[in-house]
């Protein structure tokens, strides 16, 4: 177990005393995936990752905006993020005192939107308090486990018998959950196939908002498959027609690009829109609305689990500290850092354990090195911003 937990509570996230911030770095890294990562909306081939560190009081923080280059997950992309930090977030925190988390967002606050920008920064900055604090990031917000369960998120192959290869793959790697991405056209049959060829594996499908509710005679046959959850299979933005589907499934609905902070998640188990909650800190806006959202998680009884976007070794250690907290009872999609890279940006590299589990870190902030040279090797843009 974790040193001497905290309660969940963002007010809790705060500095041995208000600080100062110095400076914010923006640093654009392009990575080279492995292999083509494909879903319902697009392909990536690379993924550019947006990088910021925060300085105060002679220590740095790292975060990471998980935006993607195109609008197509979310309206949020690498461009909009830089230009929403640089002209509007920054300049509201850099220069007078921060007192803790609850003062960042309130800073945030008057800025409609843009959730992925907000996160990069308070993620920079929770990392930048732990290690003031002397804390790893997971003890620091509440967490009470040593070790997390991870599954994997397998993109669409051209052939069933690629995917089962993939399957087969990290099956024998340890993870706990195989989660399917599918589209139209790429749906059922495959899904009914892998699960003949695995009757007992936990198995779960993604479809990244690529269906309408017309699609619920289709969807309903995915009930014969025994799977975990459907992960949000109408639009990105919708609650109703997620609830008019819901009744008609046996299989829970898990909500992802619909969640974009505490209270389209109220709203999301208030009609009934799911019954499991994908939580992607980035998405969200941060740690601020990540600690509601789990507060209201367990308050409820609904599970919880964390969420990937291809995020660097910065993003994928904060997700690590955010599933110790104890409402994070599924397998989340965290993964280990050769999932999808050759070289990570962090020393050591996320490691998946033989038993599907990864530790979470004890050491101070992130619990991991950041490789800077290496991230300079990489670096496609670079600015130092002051107040």
């Amino acid at each position: 177990m974790l040193a001497k937990p905290v309660a969940s509570n963002v007010a809790r996230v705060a500095p041995p005393a208000p600080l100062r911030l110095d400076a914010l770095e923006l640093r654009l890294v392009r990575l080279p995936l492995l292999e083509p990562f494909v879903v319902s909306f697009g392909r990536m081939d690379s993924r550019l990752a947006f990088l910021l560190r925060l300085e105060a009081g002679g220590q740095s923080g790292w975060g990471e905006c998980v935006a993607f280059e195109s609008p197509l997950y979310s309206y949020e992309t690498v461009g909009t993020a830089r230009h929403v930090i640089r002209e509007h977030l920054a300049p509201a925190i850099l220069g007078p005192e921060v007192k803790d988390l609850a003062d960042l967002a309130a800073r945030f606050r008057a800025f409609r939107g843009h959730p992925m920008a907000k996160a990069g920064i308070e993620l920079a900055f929770v990392d930048l308090v732990a290690r003031l604090r002397g804390e790893p990031i997971a003890g620091l917000i509440g967490g009470t486990r040593a070790r997390v369960e991870v599954g994997v998120s397998l993109g669409i192959q051209p052939t069933v018998d690629a995917l089962d290869e993939r399957v087969n793959h990290f099956l024998a790697l340890g993870y706990r959950r195989i989660k399917l991405k599918i589209k139209p056209g790429a749906d059922v049959p495959i899904v009914e196939e892998i699960r003949r060829r695995h009757p007992r594996i936990l198995l779960s499908v993604d479809a990244n908002a690529a269906y309408t509710l017309a699609d619920a005679a289709l969807l309903r046959r995915l009930d014969a498959f025994d799977l975990l959850m459907i992960e949000q299979p109408l639009a990105h933005d919708d609650l109703l027609d997620h609830a008019k589907l819901q009744q008609t499934l046996r299989t829970a609905i898990c909500l992802d690009e619909s969640i974009t902070g505490h209270e389209q998640a109220r709203q999301a188990l208030e009609t009934g829109a799911c019954r499991i909650v994908n939580m992607k800190i980035g998405r969200v806006g941060g740690y601020s609305e990540a600690l509601r959202i789990h507060g209201l998680c367990l308050e409820r009884g609904v599970p919880l689990w964390c969420g990937g976007m291809l995020e660097s070794g910065i993003g994928r250690a904060h997700n690590v500290a955010l599933a110790s907290l104890s409402g994070f009872t599924l397998p989340g999609d965290i993964s280990g850092s050769g999932r999808y890279f050759e070289r990570d940006v962090i020393l050591p590299p996320v490691e998946v354990a033989p038993d599907g589990t990864v530790a979470v870190p004890t050491a101070p902030g992130l619990g991991f090195d950041v490789d800077v040279p290496f991230l300079e090797s990489r670096t496609e843009s670079f600015e130092r911003l002051r107040p």
